[in-house]
């Protein structure tokens, strides 16, 4: 068949022409809005009061959920009472809160001007995370990366509120070091000190110098956290990617936050040995060198760094690896047009991807730049369709004609992974329900009692298929990871649709 090979080029090459210029829409496509963005945008910031821990205040809105984990942080003497359930279970893992604080935070930076109303309830939902991370961070050179022991936690189905599992402290330190969750604490709080700086420049300047000596604890001791604590946090939140993704994000961020030029020092002259410019184009908690390229591109195209020059290749290239018909596309998608990567949670990297898309497409417009893709020109338009299909699949605009966000559309899932909402409420039934009773909750067929509104699922399989199971943890369980960067992509749609 070797023959058919220059007509088979000849014809993707025609399509690819067509698909970049916009002419051909899949898979992304144009049109008025046929979402309620508004409203998926104020639901997928009230997600994150479902999923907080510690005393709940009085204007919380998720009102079947009640305080929890109270104590936690006593068996070290330490107060860590306070942030967020990761998903469906009730242990606090660092690592992947310190990454949804982050992307909150870049959210709230970029499209924070087009919240409208949300705007404050976005920072009250970075707050709760800012306000546990200041408290995990206290101590100098320590940083209490995980409460609950998650194995025995799976082994119960039960509310937070009734928790009686371990609440066992987990930290890194110099003797055990972890520069992965360190760097990312250090870029969690570095973001969010932006999200601060001018509705309360003292809690943004506590964020900023935290982060600051954080950062500096990650880069001098070396190590995965994974290595000290990987009874504890593997399989479930390991660093398969290593520390080096962390530690070129946070001085990215750290840059950004301070305009230190030693941040920029650090990055141009380890930026390389950190991964600069690997292909390894899957971001999420794990792995942050492609947010890390799109940020440091930032730089060099809106504040006009010319050294971090190569970020805007290093940024086109995970671009082109999208686009569907080009040399470079690693992309796989669903027939029904999502982006697939992972078999479980993918849309963890379905809403990570459609932010950087829509904040690369702004920095691009900015500049009046685009990228290039094998002699394919890509405009920011094109990214911003691309983003806003993948965002109009979550809303509905599948083969299931269903929308994988609870609450939001006439269809979505009904049997959502997360203990809290599968459970009787405490207002519905005061009597403590204990570990192993709860499990006849997690095998029934019924919906929720109490609607996780705004959670994103895991989502369905490469072929479309989503059985709404509860059991079926892969596609029906809520992250905080996978809203996170949702919250922006939303916000800037609302915005460019009119809805704000």
């Amino acid at each position: 068949m070797a023959h058919s090979r220059p007509s088979f080029l000849l014809l993707s090459h025609f399509l690819l022409s067509l698909f970049a210029s916009g002419a051909i829409g899949s898979p992304g496509h144009h049109g008025p809005a046929n979402h309620n963005y508004r409203d998926a945008l104020s639901k997928s910031i009230l997600f994150f009061e479902g999923q907080r821990s510690g005393r709940l205040p009085a204007n919380q809105r998720m009102t079947w959920r009640r305080n929890s984990g109270l104590s936690d942080g006593s068996a070290m003497n330490v107060d860590l009472v306070g942030g967020y359930y990761d998903a469906g279970d009730n242990v606090k893992f660092g690592f992947p809160m310190a990454f949804t604080t982050t992307m909150l935070s870049w959210s709230v930076i970029e499209f924070g001007g087009m919240m409208k109303g949300e705007l404050e309830n976005a920072r009250a939902a970075v707050r709760w995370a800012t306000d546990y991370l200041l408290k995990a961070t206290a101590h100098p050179n320590t940083i209490y990366v995980q409460v609950g022991d998650p194995n025995k936690d799976h082994a119960c189905w039960e509310r937070p509120e009734d928790m009686d599992t371990p609440r066992t402290v987990y930290k890194v330190d110099n003797s055990n070091p972890g520069s992965d969750v360190a760097a990312e604490t250090a870029a969690a709080l570095a973001a969010a000190s932006l999200v601060f700086r001018k509705s309360d420049p003292a809690y943004s300047k506590l964020l900023r110098n935290r982060a600051i000596s954080v950062f500096e604890f990650a880069d001098k001791y070396r190590g995965s956290y994974s290595n000290g604590l990987k009874n504890v946090v593997c399989p479930f939140y390991c660093s398969y990617s290593g520390y080096q993704d962390e530690l070129l994000w946070g001085a990215a961020w750290l840059h950004k936050a301070t305009k230190n030029p030693t941040y920029l020092n650090y990055i141009e002259a380890n930026g390389q040995t950190l991964g600069a410019d690997e292909s390894d184009n899957t971001f999420g908690w794990d792995n942050k060198h492609v947010g890390a390229r799109i940020l440091l591109s930032k730089a060099f195209l809106v504040q006009n760094l010319k050294s971090l020059h190569d970020y805007k290749g290093h940024a086109d290239n995970f671009i082109c690896s999208l686009i569907p018909g080009t040399p470079f596309s690693q992309t796989q998608y669903t027939p029904g047009g999502l982006l697939f990567k992972m078999g479980d949670s993918n849309m963890q990297y379905v809403t990570s991807t459609s932010f950087l898309l829509v904040a690369y497409a702004k920095f691009l417009t900015y500049s009046s730049k685009v990228v290039s893709c094998g002699g394919t020109t890509v405009t920011p338009r094109k990214l911003r369709s691309i983003a806003k299909r993948q965002v109009d699949y979550i809303l509905g605009d599948n083969p299931q004609k269903m929308s994988y966000m609870v609450g939001y559309g006439a269809r979505y899932p009904q049997q959502v992974h997360h203990r809290g909402s599968s459970l009787p409420s405490v207002a519905a039934h005061p009597a403590k329900i204990p570990c192993s009773a709860g499990f006849t909750a997690l095998y029934t067929s019924a919906p929720n009692p109490n609607p996780l509104t705004g959670a994103v699922v895991g989502g369905p399989d490469a072929m479309d298929r989503f059985p709404d199971q509860r059991s079926d943890y892969a596609r029906s369980e809520p992250a905080t990871y996978i809203n996170a960067p949702l919250v922006g992509a939303l916000a800037y749609l609302a915005h460019s649709s009119g809805q704000l």
